[in-house]
């Protein structure tokens, strides 16, 4: 197909990779390799997760009870390094695609493609066309947003603001969903479909974050369907664009010794405790430290790693095709600070003001049963998940370190929680894990294997992996608060 009034000619002299569908140069005489790895995450060994998985006849049990496709996929491979989390994750998924609910199981499957769109996630996409299908969806949607109802096509500004930018959301946005006329979605309806963007914008989070490989599938002929899980490619490699280019061998991640490394994180984790034992910080001085936190996360950007990629001749020569665009509308929107540099600030979402406990889950239940039992079953599990180990070390309280993380990433969303100490954040995580928490939430599509190696590198790949679903669960629910609070204004 010609883009742009290419001749003929013209792409002749180009190929197309049948795994990332760039379409590249063919006098750079390329080479493609194999997929690097073929275990269910390309940055995790394969024998890790099937030992996982052969030890605990729980998850087939699981598989068996909540899988929509009643297999065991790669996520879930992933996943089951934390049974008792993807218990809770599998039911309210099977809830949420399944059960009873307001909307038609072919309009769930929709939405959860629209969402993972945002993040040009390519394997959730593949993985509920199918079940798109499987339920009766109408098989003309799947050519894009102009052949589906105008119902669904309303969605498309609050998927992509809850995806980006949720802090823009407003009673407006609700407002103008649920106003009378032939297309407009009832309460209920709203709340699902809120709940599923949410969900699959996370789930992106998680996919990109854990390197989750492409599913293998026994009709296409060496084992594999090629399903690109982010923007590095083998293709890369052949055209020695690699992520571990020179420009990243050096001091971009700080890097020091790992194991003492370890140890300084365990010290700074000891003199936190005792200095909140010794003294508690004044109020004032609590909203300051946010402030710093939410100001310097602005200088934590994803450029750090994805615009210090060298612009080689291969990448500008590089033309994007890509089937994920046509289940979006501005697909250039993405992502931009909550604390813009210059720009007038928007108010703090002080989370006491509306707390998930408090407002959040009693809305969702009232207006789509059980749903929120369920969601808050999971945050509880994925929040107090502990095995009082951190790499080599045993019997030690993680609590400061977990809410670290899902703190931080409530700050990059403007959330901020009156009790606690944002120094913290400082004090615990380090430049690099601070450049891929950022980079897992806010653009996923970029995470690379680099990234993922390059913090806490004495940690057990299910810690890591605990780290994504914390990540996962702590963006999902700063996209339902502020959704749900919109709800909340519009109703009162």
């Amino acid at each position: 197909m010609n883009r742009g009034g290419s001749s003929p000619s013209a792409a002749a002299s180009y190929l197309l990779c049948t795994n990332c569908r760039k379409v590249l140069r063919k006098d750079k005489r390329i080479r493609v390799s194999q997929p690097l790895t073929r275990g269910p995450s390309a940055f995790i060994p394969e024998k890790e997760v099937v030992q996982a998985n052969t030890v605990d006849e729980r998850t087939n049990f699981l598989v068996e009870e909540y899988s929509t496709s009643g297999r065991l996929d790669n996520i879930t491979q992933v996943m089951s390094l934390h049974t008792q989390y993807l218990e809770s994750f599998l039911r309210s998924q099977f809830y949420m695609l399944r059960m009873d609910g307001p909307l038609p199981l072919p309009h769930r499957h929709y939405i959860a493609i629209m969402a993972a769109a945002r993040h040009q996630c390519s394997y959730l996409i593949n993985m509920h066309v199918d079940e798109f299908l499987k339920t009766g969806g109408i098989a003309e949607w799947l050519n894009g947003l102009q052949y589906v109802p105008q119902r669904l096509k309303n969605l498309n500004e609050i998927n992509k603001l809850l995806a980006h930018r949720p802090w823009l959301i407003t009673k407006e946005h609700i407002q103008k969903l649920v106003k009378t006329g032939e297309n407009n979605w009832s309460l209920p309806e709203l709340v699902h479909a809120v709940v599923l963007l949410a969900h699959y914008h996370a789930l992106a989070s998680f996919v990109f974050g854990s390197g989750i490989n492409p599913e293998r599938d026994p009709e296409i002929s060496n084992g594999f369907r090629l399903i690109p899980v982010n923007n590095f490619c083998v293709c890369d490699l052949a055209n020695d664009n690699n992520i571990e280019n020179a420009s990243l061998t050096g001091s971009n991640f700080g890097i020091v010794d790992s194991l003492s490394e370890l140890e300084a994180l365990m010290e700074r984790m000891k003199r936190l405790q005792e200095e909140r034992e010794d003294e508690e910080a004044s109020q004032e001085e609590m909203t300051t430290r946010f402030e710093k936190e939410k100001k310097e996360s602005l200088f934590v950007v994803s450029g750090d790693t994805f615009h210090s990629f060298p612009h080689s001749d291969f990448e500008d020569d590089m033309i994007i095709t890509s089937d994920v665009s046509r289940y979006i509308e501005d697909p250039g929107f993405g992502y931009e600070d909550f604390a813009r540099r210059g720009e007038e600030h928007l108010p703090t979402f002080r989370a006491q003001d509306y707390t998930w406990e408090n407002h959040g889950f009693s809305l969702v239940n009232r207006l789509y049963s059980d749903i929120g039992h369920l969601l808050d079953e999971k945050f509880r599990m994925v929040y107090n998940l502990t095995y009082n180990t951190m790499a080599t070390h045993e019997d030690v309280d993680t609590t400061m370190l977990r809410r670290a993380l899902f703190n931080y990433v409530h700050c990059m969303f403007g959330i901020r929680y009156d009790d606690y100490d944002y120094g913290e954040v400082n004090q615990l995580l380090e430049r690099s894990l601070k450049v891929y928490i950022k980079t897992v939430t806010c653009y996923p599509e970029r995470t690379t294997k680099r990234m993922y190696d390059s913090y806490w590198r004495q940690f057990k790949h299910s810690e890591k992996v605990h780290v994504n679903l914390l990540l996962m669960e702590a963006r999902m629910q700063a996209e339902l608060l502020y959704a749900l609070r919109a709800i909340t204004r519009h109703l009162t």
